[in-house]
């Protein structure tokens, strides 16, 4: 077979990176093979180097995000350091305990943030299984305890049914939902957990007895830093909820509730 030298300068260039032009044809032959197969190699490691650019902007932006969420605590926690040694034993004992309530936030923070961060770029590879919301409902109780006995609140489950998820990604989009509808809802009240499945998706859903939403609290309510009613909080709780579940092929629909209800975020996991 006769290969002209244009044809092979073309190629060569192309390897080269000189041309992004189209070097493939239809015809039959072993160079035309060969052009067809440089011709995916190339476009295959754009798109990789593409990919890991992207990755590397994520984490780029999160990390100016965790640098600058924890200037403040940090601050803080250096000022109390430095009245330490002088303080009153009273004193000493409130500075040591708002250090360690300070390093907890700081430890949390950075771990959602940096989960957020994989989320985002593609790097998390979820173990889907069946698995019963009951299940999740008590396992991530323990983590809910404290924050219901203050508000004389509880979680109760209306339908139990098996959700093909990961277990553990999911139980934190859960959790941080619940903690959600907590913070909305009055002392004394249920937190009311409902599952079921039709031919689209399984769902579970979470009502809280608060006022319901407006439509400006919703705009901000997925965006990170941008929402939370609790004064510790950073607002990033519900973010990282909906890209857990978003990762997993699933969304997230809010039900704004009003008129005496609460608002119900109900996730759903497509078949």
């Amino acid at each position: 077979m006769w290969i002209s030298r244009k044809e092979v300068e073309e190629l060569s260039r192309y390897l080269r990176g000189e041309t992004d032009a189209d070097i493939r044809d239809n015809k039959e032959g072993a160079f035309s093979i060969l052009k067809n197969d440089a011709y995916s190699l190339v476009t295959g490691k754009e798109e990789q180097l593409k990919s890991l650019e992207n990755q590397r902007d994520i984490l780029s932006e999160y990390m100016a995000d965790i640098s600058h969420q924890l200037k403040t605590p940090i601050t803080s926690m250096m000022i109390m350091t430095d009245l330490l040694e002088n303080a009153t034993p009273e004193k000493q004992a409130e500075f040591t305990r708002n250090i360690k309530f300070s390093l907890n936030k700081m430890e949390w923070l950075v771990g959602a943030l940096l989960k957020m961060a994989k989320l985002d770029a593609n790097s998390v590879e979820f173990l889907k299984k069946d698995v019963a919301v009951s299940q999740m409902i008590d396992d991530i109780m323990p983590s809910l305890a404290v924050l219901l006995d203050i508000n004389d609140q509880s979680v109760e489950l209306k339908n139990d049914c098996e959700i093909t998820c990961d277990k553990r990604w999911l139980e934190e989009a859960l959790t941080n939902i619940i903690k959600n509808a907590i913070e909305h809802s009055p002392k004394g009240s249920v937190i009311t957990v409902d599952s079921g499945d039709n031919p689209l998706y399984k769902w579970i859903s979470i009502e809280d007895k608060g006022t319901g939403l407006n439509r400006q609290s919703y705009a901000a309510l997925f965006k990170r830093f941008e929402y939370s009613t609790n004064e510790n909080g950073f607002g990033i709780g519900m973010p990282l909820a909906l890209s857990i579940v978003k990762g997993q092929g699933g969304d997230i629909d809010v039900d704004f509730g009003g008129n005496g209800r609460g608002a119900v975020f109900t996730i759903k996991m497509f078949k």
